[in-house]
């Protein structure tokens, strides 16, 4: 077996919660509100902790973290700026993000990560409320 390359990662999970509901109603309104949030909150949030956006879906995305407390700082910056999003948007068309962090060790091929400290993340993600 090959030698696998790892390193120790803060792992942030982010999703939107009730994505397929609100496609439902309205997808391409959707799609073009999920990239937005995804590229003018979750991106500077990122960026300015020194993040890795790893890979992105439809409705959230990988991020990698060399710090726990930056991926934290960035989960919770990302967070108030959905808030401040979300404010003046009727509550059942607002999109809303759950958030997992785990710290732990990755597997590195090229510039993805995998691993089962990023399932644990996306557990806890799946487990954290909106």
């Amino acid at each position: 077996m090959a030698h696998q390359q790892r390193r120790l990662a803060a792992i942030l999970f982010v999703d939107a919660v009730r994505s397929s509901w609100l496609m439902g109603r309205d997808e391409s309104g959707t799609v073009t509100r999920l990239l937005s949030h995804l590229s003018q909150r979750l991106a500077p949030a990122v960026a300015r902790r020194s993040g890795r956006v790893v890979r992105l879906k439809g409705d959230g995305g990988l991020i990698e973290f060399a710090s726990a407390v930056d991926a934290l700082a960035a989960a919770i910056d990302f967070q108030q700026a959905m808030i401040e999003a979300n404010r003046d948007e009727p509550e059942n068309e607002a999109i809303v993000f759950r958030a997992g962090l785990h710290l732990g060790d990755v597997i590195v091929d090229g510039d993805d990560i995998y691993g089962d400290d990023m399932n644990v993340a996306a557990r806890l993600e799946a487990e954290a409320p909106a």
